[in-house]
């Protein structure tokens, strides 16, 4: 059946979300997209139509909402006659959009942990803190709320429950290795919202090992991990998303992310953080302005959105997992590569808003044809993750696995 889409926000990602959306518009409905500032989300229905994305005749709008504020994205909700809401705004807004979708009774999804703008790197499980103390109120109205559902975390969650499905007896580690070996061009610049970005980076590294916390900090354990295509990277220990909810399925294997990140991206993070200019306290100049140096810091860098027309090169995200089959230890990788400029010619993004944006759009149809359209609260791990990855395959972010029969696509 189909279903209204309200999008929430107009970055990189909602970009993407829109043109993917678009592309599938017979099989969903009305389309709209809202966020802070109306013209932003006009850019971005423009660029669907400068692309010819729209796969039928069909409507597309853009909206003003403060989705800080509940109660407006509630009425926008009503106004827009939105079935399902996809949530790819600041993490900060999590909690007011999921909580207008309980109250109008439509199925939400986002793409990562909800966020205190307070506060940074709050203790685990993180999803435990805001998300998950809405389960019992979504399932009393009957609403589907789908965590997580963009690449990492969302599709490295899938890939960690076909595994438990499908290759192993028992499952005794999940390293989750996040590798970007494209080129924007760029002095220094994030790929995603800078203040997001650096807030990963600046607290605790929590791992889930031997069947409880971890701490680290930042960039204190690293290893290179040879992956298809990219090759040899170094990667670090860092905290992430998925790992807070990996570990409740699987609390008897270690769960780990890693991140690839060069010597300059660290050198440079590091004199950020070292003079302080990666703090989320406001400090007071000598003029007396009040400022918050986190956000002056992502004020002077690039736009990630701008990042898109001149990123070459690719990505490679996998789960490394380790455990036993039929009494024997097994190893598998499960990966996607995705290309910059490919990604761009399609969209108008670079890669990795590509592999954020593509999944809710595929978690949106599997809503819209009732298999995923669950009533109640859900992280990506504990849904079938076969229609996922078919969908996925199809939409351009192909699963392959690479284990001792060889490397090939998984298709079912």
């Amino acid at each position: 059946m189909k279903r209204n889409v309200l999008i929430i926000g107009a970055g990189g990602v909602a970009q993407v979300v829109a043109h993917k959306c678009a592309q599938a518009n017979d099989r969903l409905g009305d389309l709209h997209i809202a966020s802070r500032t109306l013209a932003k989300c006009e850019a971005v229905i423009a660029s669907v139509h400068e692309k010819k994305s729209m796969k039928v005749q069909g409507r597309f709008d853009a909206h003003a909402v403060n989705a800080m504020d509940s109660a407006e994205v509630a009425a926008l909700i009503r106004k827009t006659g939105a079935q399902i809401v996809i949530n790819v705004g600041s993490s900060f807004v999590n909690m007011s959009v999921l909580e207008a979708c309980i109250e109008t009774g439509t199925a939400y999804m986002d793409t990562a942990i909800h966020e205190d703008p307070k506060k940074i790197c709050e203790t685990p499980p993180w999803y435990g803190n805001y998300e998950w103390q809405r389960r019992d109120r979504c399932k009393a109205a009957g609403v589907t709320a789908i965590l997580g559902i963009g690449f990492d975390p969302g599709v490295v969650n899938a890939w960690a429950r076909l595994a438990e499905d499908e290759y192993f007896d028992t499952i005794t580690s999940i390293d989750i290795v996040d590798i970007n070996a494209g080129s924007h061009g760029k002095y220094f610049a994030t790929n995603f919202d800078p203040e997001i970005n650096f807030r990963e980076f600046t607290g605790t590294v929590y791992s889930w090992q031997k069947g409880a916390w971890a701490e680290n900090r930042m960039f204190e354990v690293g290893q290179t991990w040879t992956l298809p295509v990219v090759g040899d990277q170094k990667a670090y220990l860092t905290g992430h998303d998925e790992v807070h909810s990996l570990s409740a399925r699987y609390p008897h294997a270690d769960v780990r992310f890693w991140m690839g990140f060069g010597d300059h991206y660290i050198n440079v993070f590091t004199v950020l953080k070292n003079l302080g200019l990666l703090s989320e306290k406001p400090v007071k100049t000598a003029e007396g302005l009040e400022v918050v140096p986190l956000k002056l810091v992502k004020a002077v860098l690039p736009d990630p959105a701008s990042l898109a027309p001149t990123y070459t090169g690719k990505t490679c995200i996998g789960d490394v997992i380790r455990g036993v089959k039929d009494g024997k230890e097994a190893e598998v990788l499960i990966y996607n590569v995705a290309d910059h400029a490919e990604a761009y010619a399609e969209v108008g993004s670079q890669g990795i808003s590509y592999t954020a944006g593509v999944p809710p759009v595929a978690a949106a149809l599997l809503v819209a044809d009732g298999t995923w359209d669950v009533g109640h609260m859900a992280n990506v791990e504990e849904l079938d993750p076969k229609p996922f990855i078919t969908l996925l395959n199809d939409m351009g972010l192909p699963t392959r696995i690479k284990d001792a029969a060889g490397d090939r696509l998984v298709s079912f």
